[in-house]
């Protein structure tokens, strides 16, 4: 394929992951600024990705910053994901891919650039996770594809919460008005808590973690606690961004006891869920859609947040919440078009509809 000349004018360093926290803050500002141009969400601050690496990292992860001239224009964390393979590093808990770029570059400009320099030799390159939103999808060509990732929801918070909340089905309303009547019968008192300083943070996380050891995360061993490396990136991830004024824990509360909890990121306006818990010992009332009632309520009545995210996989509950959605995708480049067709032809073979992105080149599923 012909080289654009946005793409001959990027020039990569290959670095380890580690230099993005050091040369004196530089990388970190370049990074932050780069992400402002791109949707300047706060899953993909500085703090972000070096809460993530510092959890999740292996020590194989290269930081790839371009250059054109002087000026960086784009940056990236990748992994190894097989024999001549690359991806962006995505631990499961970024809800998207470790890259931010100046918004006029394309993913094709950054991909096959990456591909024909520091990479060494590299066949195929997968950005995972996009947000269209940050990055739009385009027609596949000859050496690149997009796949579809999962579908995810989002809130628009504007005007007044009534008119929002009479939107809602009608089962929900009702489901709503009903537990909190028998509430007040029996005289619980409802409260919703706010945390945001950097000293709340390590005591909240322990009580998330406490919350969720009780259900079925417990059983699986992925439930987050002070002590494992689920319960230090959100307390690293979380003390960070309350440096920085962006970070939300929201506790729900029947009288005195925790029953519901929200861990968040806020940033420019776009309030980011990362994580959900509830008591599931409580079986007459549901107090996550206790919560999210309120929450809501609250947003509609500050103003400061003008939309609500959640970045995970839309399930049957986000529609009783909202309509809109949108696909996250992954984005694949590869070195040539013969290697497109002989990873497709794989994929074919191994009859894999749709294969995960650093799958794609063994036709394993």
């Amino acid at each position: 394929m012909s080289i654009t000349p946005s793409q001959n004018r990027i020039r990569w360093e290959n670095l380890p992951a580690s230099s993005l926290q050091h040369q004196e803050g530089e990388f970190l500002k370049e990074w932050d600024r780069l992400n402002g141009e791109r949707g300047d969400l706060a899953i993909m601050a500085g703090y972000t990705v070096v809460s993530a690496l510092s959890a999740f990292g292996t020590s194989q992860e290269r930081l790839l910053v371009g250059r054109n001239g002087t000026a960086i224009v784009a940056m990236a964390i990748l992994a190894p994901a097989g024999i001549l393979r690359w991806q962006t590093f995505q631990p499961s808990q970024l809800p998207l891919g470790t890259w931010v770029a100046q918004k006029s570059l394309t993913l094709q400009d950054l991909s096959q650039t990456l591909l024909r320099g520091p990479l060494g030799l590299c066949l195929a390159l997968s950005i995972t996770q996009v947000d269209p939103l940050v990055a739009a999808r385009q027609v596949d060509m000859a050496d690149t594809r997009h796949s579809d990732y999962v579908d995810t929801g989002w809130i628009d918070i504007a005007g007044d919460f009534d008119d929002y909340w009479h939107a809602r089905g009608k089962n929900l309303r009702q489901n709503m008005r009903k537990q909190r009547t028998r509430l007040a019968a029996d005289g619980v008192k409802l409260s919703l808590d706010v945390l945001r300083d950097k000293n709340q943070m390590a005591a909240a996380i322990a009580q998330y973690g406490q919350l969720e050891s009780n259900g079925w995360k417990a059983s699986e061993g992925t439930a987050i606690h002070p002590d494992n490396v689920q319960g230090r990136f959100y307390l690293s991830l979380m003390e960070s961004a309350s440096l920085h004024g962006q970070a939300v824990i929201y506790i729900y509360r029947f009288d005195d006891r925790a029953v519901a909890m929200n861990i968040c990121l806020q940033r420019t306006g776009v309030l980011i869920v990362l994580k959900t818990t509830y008591d599931e010992t409580i079986k007459t009332y549901s107090p996550a859609f206790l919560m999210q009632e309120s929450v809501l309520q609250m947003l509609h009545a500050e103003g400061e947040v003008h939309r609500l995210e959640y970045f995970g996989r839309m399930m049957d509950w986000h529609t009783k919440w909202t309509e809109c959605a949108r696909l996250l995708y992954h984005f694949t480049s590869y070195r040539a078009p013969f290697v497109k067709k002989f990873a497709m032809a794989r994929q074919m073979k191994s009859g894999t509809v749709s294969a995960a992105p650093d799958k794609i080149l063994s036709g394993s599923t």
